[in-house]
């Protein structure tokens, strides 16, 4: 059998997405206001455009340490114990 560690898609993919979320949160906040536009739709904007793009780099980032998961792998051999508990 082989025996390897690999990453979780599901977690890289939120803290991307969160990271994002946090550099629209300092963008909307931060900058100058418009007197035509609401902090929050400037935010709402901003997480859909930087949230989106976060999840996909660490998707992409997982992959790569999945691919060096799978070349760092190991055999290894088991066998079936009889156990007549």
């Amino acid at each position: 059998m082989t025996v390897r560690r690999a990453p979780k898609f599901v977690p890289f993919m939120a803290v991307g997405a969160i990271l994002g979320f946090l550099a629209a949160l300092v963008i909307a906040y931060t900058g100058p206001v418009d007197p035509t536009l609401t902090r929050e739709s400037v935010l709402g904007f901003f997480t859909v455009a930087l949230a989106l793009p976060g999840a996909l780099l660490a998707a992409l980032l997982v992959l790569l340490i999945d691919r060096r998961s799978v070349r760092r792998a190991e055999r290894a051999r088991a066998q079936r114990l009889n156990d007549d508990a």
